[in-house]
């Protein structure tokens, strides 16, 4: 008798009776696979308190509102990504590709964490003997900490119940498998279960859970969508095979704010901590060079001064080449023509090469003006003065709009002793510039480009 399966989106983990092109939930194209329909019973799961799921409603204002208990990680670049450190009875997951520093990240916080805490360091995919040899090459050597080398989820839960960890390590949710499925480690049921099962011991027991995942080719969590809605806190692991940095950000949140990022670089003793990424960034700037100008974006409460790069040459094609790495495609096509257009510069005849230093993707509206201003300079072949800093949103008929956080950005422009910086003429409230800053303020690009060039 042949088995009854059902059809899954990997994107968002709809589920359907048959096959389909496009899933009628998210519109995705291509992502509907099939999978066993699995007929198991299911006992309640454990709540927050350890009674049963099916609890009874009660009033909002029975409801206690205790304050969430934190404890920090021995990393303050992850600390502030986390808001301020790990939450007790949270589920992180940390993605990223294979190779970024994902185990390497999760096993150097544990010569911290074992000062105060007992953690379980569970792999599917090293021995113990290599996770021994890593740990040894980074100088972890913590008396509490636990090693379990597992696939089966259902041993693994046995572990915490006969160890009682305060932390649990999971590396990777790709490699567990529940033995109630007939599926293989990684597929969507698969995924599904082991986080909700690992969803269940953190928030019934109290235990802070890391669950490690890796990306696939799209960059995104491998799995089911729905894997990143289960999960408290979403941190990915950015960064370029062959660059030393590495950028951790948060996609998700439910203990602090979304979009701030750590900095870290890998050496030989492991990853080591950033704490002035602005610094960082403009190691090695040129200086006297036309092309190239500074800004400064909002990495979620963070100012980060960045460097943008623009070349700009004759095209010896009928399509002019565009290539933009660290800046959104679409936008530079955009930049381009009102350049042309609003501030009368022929760049439709030149091939465009745009590049932002350190491996950032600059996809907010401030970075416009530096960019502007980096690939006019690269059309005339002359210099941006280098202790100039550009901010500012453009706009189709050439305007300067002003950004928000203009304070922030201004104030970390002056301590990395920049003495200019050119932003919008019309600026919204009331504005506290750091003394030895000169503001230039400009209402278009075409008085931008007068100024400067």
């Amino acid at each position: 008798m042949k088995a009854k399966t059902m059809f899954y989106c990997t994107a968002c983990g709809n589920e359907l009776p048959k096959w389909a092109g496009q899933c009628p939930a998210c519109k995705a194209w291509n992502t509907i696979v099939e999978q066993p329909q699995e007929s198991r019973r299911r006992g309640p799961s454990p709540g927050p308190e350890g009674h049963s799921a099916g609890s009874r409603p009660r009033p909002i204002a029975q409801v206690e509102t205790a304050r969430e208990l934190r404890f920090e990680t021995g990393m303050r670049e992850l600390d502030r990504v986390l808001g301020g450190g790990a939450v007790q009875g949270s589920l992180v997951l940390v993605g990223g590709a294979p190779g970024i520093g994902k185990s390497t990240l999760m096993l150097q916080i544990c010569e911290h964490l074992c000062r105060f805490a007992k953690v379980l360091y569970v792999s599917g995919e090293e021995s113990e003997r290599q996770i021994k040899l890593r740990a040894d090459r980074l100088h972890v050597r913590g008396e509490q900490l636990y090693l379990q080398a597992e696939t089966n989820l259902e041993d693994v839960v046995e572990s915490v119940r006969e160890l009682g960890p305060d932390v649990l390590i999971v590396d990777s949710i790709q490699t567990l498998y529940h033995g109630d499925l007939s599926a293989a480690p990684g597929s969507i049921g698969q995924v599904k279960d082991c986080t909700m099962a690992l969803m269940q011991l953190a928030k019934g027991q109290g235990v802070t859970v890391f669950v490690i995942g890796h990306v696939n080719k799209e960059g995104s969590i491998a799995g089911p969508k729905v894997l990143e809605h289960m999960v408290d806190c979403v941190l990915y692991f950015e960064g370029e095979q062959q660059n030393s940095y590495r950028i951790l950000r948060a996609a998700k949140n439910r203990f602090g704010a979304t979009n701030e990022i750590g900095v870290f670089e890998m050496g030989d003793s492991g990853l080591r901590e950033v704490p002035n990424p602005s610094e960082m960034l403009l190691s090695g700037r040129p200086q006297d060079t036309p092309g190239t100008c500074v800004t400064c974006v909002m990495e979620g409460v963070r100012p980060v001064l960045a460097e943008v790069q623009a070349l700009l040459a004759p095209t010896s094609f009928n399509v002019p080449r565009r290539t933009a790495n660290g800046f959104d495609f679409n936008r530079t096509n955009l930049l381009l023509a009102v350049l042309e257009k609003r501030g009368g510069l022929m760049v439709s005849s030149c091939d465009a090469y745009i590049n932002v230093i350190g491996g950032l993707f600059l996809d907010e509206p401030a970075a416009d003006l530096a960019m502007v201003i980096a690939m006019a300079s690269s059309f005339r072949d002359r210099p941006v003065p280098g202790d100039l800093a550009a901010i500012g949103e453009v706009g189709l008929t050439g305007e300067l709009r002003s950004v928000n956080a203009l304070g922030q950005r201004l104030s970390e422009v002056h301590r990395l002793g920049f003495t200019k910086c050119l932003v919008p003429a019309r600026i919204s409230g009331k504005l506290d510039v750091p003394e030895g800053l000169q503001l230039i303020k400009v209402r278009n690009i075409r008085e931008a480009l007068a100024a400067l060039l």
